[in-house]
């Protein structure tokens, strides 16, 4: 894998993603926001969509990526926890993001919090998380974040920073969530 700086000239807008799967309908385009700019995320990871699943429920309790910066420099639990696998929409992740809709073992829909957003007038970020089963119990993991940008004068800071700044972070928060799945199955087959 690509180390992040070689993965920042390379391009931030897409990691880890062919230009296949670049192309798929991802549960975000459900959504029907009218974007500016796509940015695609991927990994695969070892273990069966239901573990996968569970451990992006647990974005409902933490980012998972660099925690000093987003978790307020807690650690992102590293055991499930218990009850955050009971979904609904409107239920806050990564405290910035709402939950707009799901599909147990297939996706998660996010959408970033109307106050964040100042009601749309700082733009608009919807992102999914969708997993595609890769044969012989493994999963893609997908990711496609859908950004309106704001018009104004915050408008190209953030499209100057935000795809970089989505990629390092991603990253992380990709690595962490194969590593905790993959230990989890892992167990799982232990046991049977």
């Amino acid at each position: 894998m690509p180390t992040i700086i070689q993965a920042l000239l390379n391009g931030p807008d897409s990691w880890g993603v062919t230009d296949e799967e670049q192309t798929l309908k991802y549960a975000v385009d459900d959504l029907g926001l009218p974007g500016d700019k796509a940015l695609f995320r991927g990994i695969s990871i070892n273990a069966p969509s239901a573990v996968v699943f569970r451990w992006l429920c647990q974005l409902r309790a933490a980012p998972y990526s660099y925690d000093l910066l987003d978790n307020f420099g807690r650690q992102s639990p590293r055991e499930l926890t218990p009850g955050l696998d009971d979904l609904a929409a409107g239920q806050t992740f990564m405290f910035i993001f709402n939950l707009e809709r799901f599909e147990t073992n297939k996706s998660i829909t996010l959408r970033v919090k109307p106050f964040i957003s100042l009601g749309g007038r700082m733009g608009d970020t919807a992102l999914s998380y969708d997993i595609v089963d890769a044969g012989a119990g493994s999963v893609r993991l997908l990711v496609k974040i859908v950004i309106k940008y704001a018009w104004g004068p915050l408008s190209w800071p953030t499209r100057l920073a935000l795809p970089p700044g989505d990629l390092v972070m991603m990253r992380k928060q990709l690595f962490t969530i194969k590593e905790l799945a993959e230990r989890q199955a892992s167990m799982l087959s232990q046991i049977v």
